[in-house]
């Protein structure tokens, strides 16, 4: 019996030592197939032709919804009419744009980045009620034509506290130039009747915010930002709020594709010759564009 009893426990024993053996195997090969996984989720955006590039160039088309109130008044007193654009003057809240940037990462934590934002309004409507605008007077049911003319560039400098190769945030420091021009003319049957005002200005306007940039994928980016600030200098006295959100895809190579959303309010009050004036103006809409990235990869440390 004790022959019998050994014969059975000794196979017994080594099968169950060989079964732990090959567990303990099977469990290693898992965990390093899943730490290989991981790492090269973790290296491949150092290898993305479109990530981390030293210089990127955008450019592509922006369709902003406006709403816009301005007042222009003189110095010497005459009371102005705050004016909606779109409501009293007839603008069309939507319309296009083209719109540009360039980055330049200046290292890996540092970049730096320009954009140019261009829109041309015009309209002409039948007045529904009197308007004080700059040194005229227009009166209720006489014809008009109006326009406002704007370009925005913008200059920002971005550090990076988070410098991953999949994902990287900061702060962001800079400043939207604002180049308004704004005109009314009344239209009328003999040209010697006939007046127009206009007032244009250049407007500064500083702002922080911060920011945030994230590989989704081989061929996807995240990109996102958001800014404010008011502030006042010299004659005038203005306050930005501004963001973005862009997700890109990669078409081959370098050159990918990104739509996204993008809106901006303002508030300037400001200063000029003879004219006090008032302008309030917001607009959000999607945008679509193409984006080139070119240079050496800027390394993006794991530690």
């Amino acid at each position: 019996m004790k022959r019998l009893f050994y014969f059975l426990i000794i196979p017994f024993s080594y099968l169950s030592s060989n079964a732990q053996i090959v567990a303990d195997a099977s469990t290693k090969d898992t965990l390093t197939a899943v730490q290989n996984n991981f790492d090269d989720l973790q290296d491949y955006a150092d290898d993305l032709p479109w990530h981390a590039r030293r210089f990127k160039v955008t450019a592509g088309a922006f369709f902003p919804v406006n709403n816009t109130q301005i007042e222009v008044g003189t110095n010497n007193g005459n009371r102005a009419t705050e004016i909606d654009l779109e409501d009293d003057l007839g603008f069309s809240k939507s319309s296009s744009s083209f719109m540009g940037t360039f980055d330049w990462r200046i290292s890996r934590r540092s970049r730096l980045g320009f954009e140019f934002f261009s829109l041309n309004r015009s309209s002409s409507k039948t007045l529904q009620k009197d308007i004080n605008f700059g040194d005229n007077t227009y009166k209720v049911n006489s014809r008009v034509s109006a326009n406002f003319d704007v370009q925005i560039a913008r200059i920002a400098y971005g550090y990076a506290f988070l410098s991953k190769p999949k994902y990287e945030a900061g702060l962001l420091i800079g400043a939207h130039v604002l180049f308004a021009d704004l005109g009314l003319r009344l239209d009328a049957n003999q040209a010697s009747l006939e007046y127009h005002d206009s007032f244009n200005f250049t407007a500064p306007l500083p702002d922080i915010g911060i920011w945030g940039e994230f590989v989704l994928g081989k061929r996807f980016g995240l990109y996102v930002n958001a800014n404010y600030l008011a502030v006042k200098i010299d004659n005038i006295d203005g306050r930005i709020v501004s963001y973005n959100l862009s997700l890109l895809y990669n078409v081959y190579q370098n050159l990918s594709i990104t739509a996204g959303y993008t809106g901006l309010n303002f508030k300037v009050d400001t200063t000029r010759e003879h004219l006090n004036g008032f302008l309030k103006w917001g607009y959000n809409g999607p945008t679509i564009a193409a984006t080139y990235s070119f240079g050496n990869h800027v390394k993006l440390y794991k530690h």
